[in-house]
């Protein structure tokens, strides 16, 4: 992957960035996890309590409507049952769990009294009533499940949603940022070794080239000065030669 990218200081700058961005992302998501975690880990021991009693309800409310067929049949079981008049009503809402949004399920005319039942006092026998009032308590259980498995859920989801992003920034974009990051200086440092290295050169071939034309100069100045000194030379010598006494005689 750094072999496709260019190493230029643009793009170090632009990498430098998105390192700084993924670093600041990655710790926000580690944060967000652990706190999951932990809001997990609540809502779990919640469900544990949960599925318990929603268990024991379970157990308890069989017990009961058989107890209560045995005593009293089944015809006078499902006469009480077909009574019933208000039907319990289930409203939803939601909260947010460190941006986790989990439902919040609240219930109405669950658990009645007697005289709610719908069915005659005097036609029915205590049996019936430990029954209904059994399976009341057991669909007050099963609704709260509901709400917790759900949350559970959810919250495992965005755990493991968050968890893949951490793990991508801190294994894959994050390694290969920094390996670009390296490529990049590696390559802009050897660049400028070479500009180093060509300006050292022009700068010694400047100065060679200087050198030789000082050295040039001062040729042609000392060629200058001998021709004037050979022709100083040669007007000297007549008047010389005119003077002396051999050539007077």
């Amino acid at each position: 992957m750094a072999n496709d990218v260019k190493p230029t200081r643009k793009n170090l700058m632009a990498i430098e960035d998105r390192i700084e961005l993924s670093e600041r992302g990655h710790g926000t998501l580690e944060k967000k996890r652990d706190g999951l975690i932990m809001e997990f880990m609540d809502i779990l021991d919640k469900a544990q309590d949960v599925r318990g009693d929603l268990a024991d309800d379970y157990e308890e409310a069989q017990q009961k409507i058989n107890m209560a067929r045995a005593m009293e049949g089944d015809v006078a079981v499902r006469g009480a049952a077909a009574a019933l008049q208000e039907h319990p009503e289930i409203t939803t809402e939601s909260k947010n769990i460190m941006g986790v949004v989990v439902p919040q399920i609240e219930s109405s005319r669950v658990s009645k009294s007697l005289d709610q039942r719908g069915y005659g006092i005097m036609g029915t026998s205590a049996r019936i009533d430990e029954a209904a009032e059994a399976y009341e308590d057991l669909l007050e259980s099963i609704i709260l499940a509901a709400e917790v498995e759900t949350a559970m859920k959810k919250m495992l989801r965005e755990i493991e949603t968050t968890k893949r992003r951490v793990n991508a920034l801190e294994f894959k974009l994050l390694p290969d940022l920094y390996e670009n990051q390296e490529y990049i200086e590696q390559k802009l440092e050897e660049q400028e070794r070479e500009e180093t290295f060509r300006l050292k050169k022009i700068k010694e071939k400047k100065e060679q080239e200087e050198k030789e034309a000082r050295e040039e100069e001062a040729e042609e100045e000392a060629e200058e000065v001998d021709e004037e000194t050979e022709e100083d030379l040669e007007d000297i010598q007549p008047d010389t030669a005119a003077q002396s006494p051999t050539a007077n005689q």
